[in-house]
């Protein structure tokens, strides 16, 4: 075998794995369609009034999160609840000066009569997982809401879930839609919100319509305590401690609720260190959990649809070192093209097109089904499309390290309350200020992507130049916005260290 069919093959290959996670959205978009007359089922109004309200424990697990603590605490505090049968526990895990100041917010709930406790940890064992089943062990609630640091619960939360629970039998979780407080502040914002948006409008609502396996999310959802401690109680042996609970509890026999007309608000990363470090735990997480829970799904008893929906589910981040491959490969075959000699091969590529126009049509409902203004927010896809590539040297090193049985602590997403376009994230105490080695590689792919796009321009190859451009511009996107980030903030750490020794 010559070398250009070496590199042909391979090419083909990774493309094809490619095409069989991406056309997976026509799946969804199919049972979209098909369970559509089910989206605006819900309870009878006379349903969502208990005759007694049950006594629930909301966990806050948190780890250095000095910027949003008391925004978070204040919001369940405002719930439309009884405070007799409100329980809240801050988990905290924290290492550095937000200690005090989460004390003295929880000091002062107390005094106006709220039952908040706070429980310290200091060895971090479990990380999130384990600071939640820490809490589970001494709640007194029959029922367990989570939220993270970056969320604002609504008010009417507890009313507006709870309900389900006394509705359906053997219900072990009610997990709402995601809003996002700041979509609009910057274009890393605006594509994470697409990002979400294909997963929360789209994939759960439409999973837990055709009975397919979904996920709590981590937060954002409310447990009945019973599930939890059925399911095998939270396990930190994964990154995804959400994930891997969900497949154990609802092969158990346990069944789930989306809720995708009530959301919880929550702040979105802001900075792309931020949000390299949480695909990078999704990533890793999911791969975790796949190697770990795919196998009992293949060996339950479960239908063959629910273990093929579940494949996809769990394995979909396999597509980050195929995407790699095309992206390496992508000039190579430019080259080969040329050559006049796979003319039949290259035909056949062509269908490989039918997975981007695949993924648009998923992400374009997510849009058009939640937002009026539909039309605007879908024009950044090609932006979300081009990060998307970017982000796949961070996120292959993700995969192989789930692949390879590599551990590596939790990694917090840090938050630092930005929500309108006047707040700065630039001189908070959290912004890394370090350059990954992803960063070179990133930056090095952005050149060789860029000599590809002048190639296609130069040989006249017009259907590549849209695929070699967002190749380009999502790795220049990501390794500038990075260099960028780390050089402002040892700017802004510098101009702090002046001013305390003035």
């Amino acid at each position: 075998m010559s070398l250009e069919t070496t590199i042909l093959t391979i090419y083909i290959v990774s493309l094809s794995i490619l095409f069989i996670f991406g056309s997976h959205g026509f799946i969804m978009i199919y049972h979209y369609f098909k369970t559509y007359n089910k989206r605006t089922e819900d309870l009878k109004e006379e349903d969502f009034i208990l005759k007694e309200y049950p006594v629930v424990t909301i966990q806050i697990p948190l780890f250095n999160e000095k910027y949003v603590t008391k925004r978070l605490i204040d919001a369940v505090c405002r719930m439309d609840y009884e405070k007799d049968k409100l329980e809240i526990q801050v988990l905290d895990d924290s290492t550095d000066d937000s200690i005090a100041l989460t004390k003295k917010i929880v000091e002062d709930k107390l005094a106006e009569g709220y039952d908040i406790k706070y429980i310290h940890r200091v060895n971090r064992e479990g990380f999130k997982a384990g600071a939640l089943k820490e809490g589970l062990e001494v709640c007194r609630g029959e029922y367990v809401a989570i939220f993270d640091a970056d969320f604002i619960p609504r008010k009417k939360f507890l009313k507006r879930t709870l309900p389900y629970f006394y509705k359906y039998e053997k219900l072990g979780l009610v997990q709402t839609r995601w809003e996002h407080l700041n979509r609009d502040y910057s274009m890393i914002t605006k594509t994470q919100a697409i990002a979400l948006d294909g997963h929360f409008v789209i994939e759960q609502a439409v999973r837990n319509r055709a009975n397919f396996f979904i996920n709590f999310n981590g937060t954002g959802g409310i447990w009945k305590k019973e599930c939890i401690l059925d399911a095998g109680n939270w396990e930190a042996d994964t990154l995804t401690e959400d994930l891997d609970l969900s497949y154990r509890a609802q092969m158990k026999g346990w069944l789930f609720k989306y809720l995708v007309n009530f959301t919880s608000p929550a702040e979105l990363p802001a900075d792309i260190s931020a949000l390299k470090s949480q695909q990078f735990r999704w990533t890793k997480g999911a791969i975790e959990t796949a190697k770990k829970i795919y196998p009992k799904v293949l060996k339950s008893d479960q239908p063959m649809r629910i273990k093929l929906q579940a494949f996809i589910h769990l394995w979909s981040n396999l597509a980050y070192p195929f995407i790699m491959i095309a992206a390496l490969l992508n000039f190579p075959i430019l080259l080969i093209k040329l050559t006049g000699n796979y003319e039949t091969e290259f035909k056949f590529m062509s269908i490989f097109i039918f997975a981007f126009v695949s993924s648009f049509l998923f992400y374009m409902y997510s849009q058009k089904d939640v937002y009026i203004d539909w039309q605007e927010r879908i024009i950044f896809f090609p932006v979300f499309m081009a990060g998307s590539m970017g982000l796949a040297v961070n996120n292959t090193k993700a995969v192989f390290e789930g692949l390879l049985n590599k551990k590596s602590e939790f990694v917090r997403t840090p938050k630092y309350k930005i929500v309108s376009k006047d707040d700065s994230w630039e001189d908070k105490q959290y912004i890394a200020k370090k350059l990954p080695w992803t960063t070179y590689v990133e930056a090095i792919m952005a050149i060789y992507c860029f000599c590809g796009v002048v190639a296609a321009i130069a040989t006249a190859q017009i259907a590549a130049i849209p695929f070699q451009m967002m190749f380009f511009m999502g790795f220049a996107f990501t390794s500038f916005l990075t260099i960028q980030q780390v050089t402002k903030a040892n700017r802004a750490a510098k101009k702090r260290l002046k001013l305390k020794t003035a």
